[in-house]
C-alpha cells in the first residue's frame, strides 16, 4: 500500500488524494516529531505562567478575555473540543473527512502548532487504521477554522463522538479505537485549538475538485469532439494556428489541441470538408476550446492558490520560529472561498455549452439529417428526448451553484468574528456541480456516440472511436426505446475517476 511520510516542509496535492482517496498510510518523519516536542516546551512554560495567552490560559472567541486559572486549563481544551461539535445535517463524505484530517494534521507536523508529538501520532493512527469521524454538513463558517468538522475528528482522538471503521460500519468509538490498538488523548493546553483552527475542509475539497476536473476537462474535450464528428462539423477551427498565435490563453490552445487531435482520421470529417454549403459550424461545437479552455486557466488559478495554501501553516495563536506564540488571522477562508466560488461559475459554464451541443443532435431542424430525438422510430420511440430534459435540469442547478458563497458573511461569537468567508459552503456547492456537469457530459456522450454511428458507413476518428467503442462495452447503441437512465448511470461511471 502506499505510503505518504509527513515532515516539517509539508506535502503535495497528490499526497492528499492518495490519504483522502486511496488509503494511503501515513509516517511522520523523526524530523517532524522532534520539532514538535521543541515547541511543545514553549507552550509548556506559558502553560505554568499567569502570563495570559490565548488559547492556552484564556478563553475563546468572545470569551478571550476570561483568564482561566491553572486548574482549569486541561478542562478547557475537553469543552472546547465538545462545544464545537456542533454540526447538524447528513454525514460528508469519508473522502473529504480523510482530506481535512490529512491537512490538519500536517499543520501538526510543521511543529508550529505547539502540539505533542503523542497528538499528531494519535491522528495519523486513526487515518491509517481506516476509522472516520462522523462530520456533518453544517457548522463552519470557513473562517476560524473550519471548526465544526475538524471539531467532531478531534472528539474521535479524545475517545468520543461517533465514527465507522473502514468497512463503513458505525460503532462506538471506544470500540473501534481499541480494535485498532490506538488509546485515546487527553488534550492539554493548546491542543484543542490546534486541532480545529485550519482551512483544511475547505482546501481539501478543492484539492479533489482540482484532481476531478483534470480529468473531466481531458474527457469534455474528446466527447466535444465526437459532438463535431456527429454533426458534420469542422477541425479546421481547431488548428493551432488559430489559438496559439491569435490568442494566446493557454487552456484554449490546449482543449483546441485535444479536440484537433482527436478528430484526426475521421471519415465523417473528411467526408464533407468541401462543398457541403455549411459555411460555420454554431458556436457550442466552434467555441467549444474557447469554454473550456477558460476552464482550464481557472482551474490553473486555483491551482495556484490550493498549492499556496498547502505550503501555508494556519493555527492561532501560532508558535513561531523564535518560540512566540502570537495570534493571527490566516485561518481567514478568503482566499480558497474565492476559487471555490470561480470553479462553480466555470463549471456551470462547461455544462452549459455541453447540453447545447446534445440539444442540437436532437432537433431535425439541425442536426444535419438525423432521425428526430435520435429515436429508432420517432414517434413510437421518443430516444433521448427527456435524456436532455435531464441535463437541462442539471445545468439550471449548477447555474444556482454559481451564486458564490463568499460575498455572504454572518457575523458570530458575539461579533468577535464578525466577517466569514463561507468558503466550506462555497466547497460544498462546487462538489455538486462537478458531479452535476460530469453527469453532463455523460448524457452528451450518449447522444453523441450515437449521432457518430448513424454515420456510417463512414467511420470516426481513432481517438473518438476508442471512447464510443469503450461506451459499447457498457451502454448499448441505437435501437428502441429501453430503460435510460441505467444506460446514463453506466455511462456516468465510465467518466468518473479511478
Amino acid at each position: 500500500m502506499e505510503k505518504v511520510v509527513l515532515s516539517t516542509s509539508g506535502l503535495t496535492a497528490s499526497d492528499v488524494i492518495a490519504v483522502a482517496r486511496h488509503n494511503a498510510q501515513i509516517e511522520i518523519s523523526a524530523e517532524s516529531l522532534a520539532a514538535m516536542a521543541e515547541t511543545r516546551e514553549h507552550i509548556e512554560r506559558l502553560a505554568v505562567s499567569e502570563e495570559p495567552v490565548y488559547g492556552i490560559s484564556t478563553g475563546f472567541g468572545a470569551l478571550a478575555q476570561r483568564h482561566i486559572p491553572m486548574a482549569d486549563r486541561v478542562q478547557l481544551q475537553k469543552s472546547l473540543i465538545r462545544s464545537h461539535a456542533a454540526g447538524m445535517g447528513e454525514p460528508v463524505e469519508r473522502e473529504v473527512v480523510r482530506a481535512l484530517m490529512f491537512l490538519r494534521l500536517k499543520t501538526m507536523c510543521s511543529g508550529q502548532t505547539g502540539v505533542r508529538p503523542v497528538v499528531a501520532q494519535t491522528y495519523a493512527q486513526i487515518l491509517n487504521a481506516g476509522i472516520t469521524p462522523r462530520v456533518l454538513e453544517f457548522g463552519s463558517l470557513g473562517c476560524s477554522g473550519d471548526l465544526a468538522p475538524l471539531a467532531h475528528c478531534a472528539m474521535v482522538l479524545m475517545g468520543e463522538g461517533r465514527a465507522t471503521g473502514k468497512d463503513g460500519v458505525e460503532r462506538p468509538v471506544a470500540q473501534l479505537l481499541a480494535e485498532a490498538g490506538i488509546s485515546p488523548v487527553e488534550l492539554r493546553e493548546k491542543e484543542g485549538l490546534a486541532l480545529i483552527n485550519g482551512t483544511d475542509g475547505m482546501l481539501g475539497m478543492l484539492l479533489l475538485a482540482i484532481h476531478d476536473l483534470d480529468i473531466l476537462l481531458d474527457q469534455a474535450d474528446v466527447i466535444a469532439a465526437i459532438s463535431v464528428e456527429g454533426q458534420m462539423g469542422t477541425d479546421q477551427v481547431f488548428r493551432s494556428a488559430l489559438h496559439e498565435d491569435l490568442r494566446p490563453h493557454p487552456g484554449q490552445a490546449q482543449s483546441a489541441s485535444n479536440m484537433f487531435n482527436a478528430l484526426q482520421g475521421s471519415e465523417i470529417v473528411a467526408s464533407h470538408r468541401h462543398g457541403d454549403g455549411v459555411v460555420q459550424d454554431a458556436y457550442s461545437l466552434r467555441c467549444a476550446p474557447q469554454v473550456a479552455g477558460a476552464v482550464r486557466d481557472t482551474i490553473s488559478h486555483a491551482r495556484l492558490v490550493a498549492h499556496r495554501e498547502l505550503a501555508a501553516i494556519i493555527d492561532n495563536p501560532v508558535v513561531l520560529k523564535n518560540g512566540e506564540v502570537t495570534s493571527n488571522g490566516n485561518f481567514h477562508g478568503a482566499p480558497v472561498a474565492y476559487v471555490l466560488d470561480f470553479l462553480a461559475i466555470a463549471v456551470a459554464d462547461l455544462s452549459s455549452i455541453s447540453e447545447r451541443r446534445t440539444d442540437r443532435f436532437l432537433d431535425v431542424s439541425r442536426n444535419r439529417k438525423l432521425p428526430a430525438f435520435l429515436a429508432f422510430d420517432p414517434g413510437v420511440d421518443s430516444g433521448l428526448m427527456i435524456a436532455q430534459y435531464t441535463q437541462a435540469a442539471l445545468v439550471s442547478e449548477n447555474k444556482r451553484l454559481a451564486v458564490p458563497a463568499s460575498v455572504d458573511s454572518i457575523p458570530s461569537s458575539a461579533m468577535q468574528e464578525d466577517h466569514v468567508s463561507m468558503g466550506w459552503h462555497a466547497a460544498r456547492k462546487l462538489r455538486k456541480a462537478v458531479d452535476n456537469t460530469r453527469m453532463v457530459l455523460a448524457i452528451e456522450l450518449v447522444a453523441a456516440a450515437r449521432g457518430v454511428e448513424l454515420r456510417a458507413p463512414l467511420k470516426p476518428a481513432p481517438v473518438t472511436g476508442e471512447l464510443i467503442a469503450i461506451l459499447r462495452e457498457q451502454v448499448p447503441g441505437f435501437g428502441p426505446d429501453r430503460d435510460l437512465s441505467i444506460e446514463l448511470e453506466a455511462a456516468n461511471k465510465l467518466l468518473m475517476p479511478r
